[in-house]
C-alpha cells in the first residue's frame, strides 16, 4: 500500500476502535442534557473539563487533562492510548488522532505524545525483572524493549537475530506478553523461563521448542503482560524503543539497526 494510504488506513482503523470503546460515553453525554451546569468563557480550565465529563460519566479513567496544540481544544488521555478532543468550553469532544501538516508530509502530534508517555514508562522499569541479552563486552550503543511471546512464530524469528544484535551493539531487553493471558498454558512457560536459575538460556531454549521445566516463584509476568495496554500492544513482537516510540511486529536485524542508526 503507499505510504499515503497507510496513514489514512491507520487513522481510520484507530477512529474505529477508538469509538467502539468509547461510543457509550458519547451516547451518554449526548443523551443528558441540562445535568451539567455548562461553563461560559470560551476556554475553561482543566479541572472543569475533568468535572464536566466524570459528571456524565464518573468511572471515566482520566490519566491527563492538557491544552491542545490545536487552538481551542483540550486533549483527554484515556488508558489504552484513547485520546478525546473536548472543545474549549467542555461541551463536545471527539475521538481520534491529531496531525500536523507539514510542507512535506502529516505527523501524529497524537502518537508524539505517546511516545513521551511511553519514554517515561521505560524510566521507571525495573531491568531486574526483565530477561536482558546484553552485547559481550562494552557500553550497548542502542537498546531495544521487546513484548514477547515464547510460542509467537515471529517472536521466536527475532530471537534468532539476538546474537547479531548483541554483536552490533545492541541490547535486548524482554518483557512478557502472554497473547493467551494470565493463566493461559503459556503464561506458565514464561513463568517458568522468567523463574529458571538462567532465564537467558531458558528463554532460547523454549524459543526454540523446548519444553522448560515447570517452575513458580515471585515473577511479574502479569504485571507485564498488564503494561503492555499502557504501551499499546496489540500482538507480539511489539519493539519499543528508547525515545519511546513503538513499532509493532517483527524487524529484520538489518532493518533495526538500520533503524538505530547503526548499519
Amino acid at each position: 500500500m503507499h505510504r499515503f494510504g497507510q496513514i489514512f488506513a491507520a487513522l481510520a482503523l484507530g477512529l474505529m476502535a477508538a469509538f467502539s470503546s468509547c461510543a457509550v460515553l458519547a451516547m451518554n453525554a449526548a443523551s443528558a442534557p441540562g445535568t451539567v451546569e455548562l461553563a461560559t468563557d470560551s476556554m475553561v480550565d482543566e479541572e472543569f473539563v475533568r468535572q464536566r465529563l466524570q459528571k456524565v460519566r464518573p468511572e471515566l479513567p482520566i490519566l491527563s487533562i492538557q491544552r491542545s496544540v490545536m487552538s481551542g481544544l483540550w486533549e483527554v488521555q484515556l488508558p489504552g492510548e484513547q485520546v478525546l478532543f473536548v472543545s474549549g468550553d467542555a461541551q463536545h469532544f471527539v475521538i481520534g488522532e491529531l496531525y500536523e501538516v507539514t510542507d512535506t508530509r502529516f505527523v501524529n502530534m497524537t502518537e508524539a505524545g505517546r511516545d513521551v508517555e511511553r519514554k517515561q514508562l521505560l524510566a521507571g522499569l525495573d531491568e531486574s525483572d526483565m530477561v536482558i541479552f546484553k552485547p559481550a563486552s562494552g557500553e550497548p550503543k542502542a537498546v531495544i524493549t521487546v513484548f514477547t511471546d515464547i510460542d509467537c512464530g515471529y517472536c521466536r524469528k527475532l530471537h534468532k537475530e539476538v546474537p547479531e544484535l548483541n554483536r552490533r551493539g545492541v541490547e535486548v531487553r524482554y518483557l512478557a506478553y502472554p497473547r493467551a493471558g494470565v493463566g493461559s498454558p503459556v503464561y506458565d512457560k514464561m513463568v517458568s523461563a522468567w523463574c529458571s536459575d538462567n532465564p537467558q538460556m531458558a528463554m532460547t531454549l523454549a524459543k526454540g521448542g523446548a519444553e522448560l521445566p515447570p517452575r513458580t516463584c515471585e515473577n511479574s509476568v502479569a504485571e507485564q503482560h498488564a503494561l503492555g495496554a499502557e504501551f499499546g500492544v496489540t500482538g507480539t513482537p511489539t519493539l519499543v524503543f528508547e525515545d519511546g516510540h513503538v513499532v509493532p511486529g517483527y524487524m529484520p536485524a538489518d532493518k533495526l539497526l538500520l533503524e538505530l542508526g547503526l548499519n
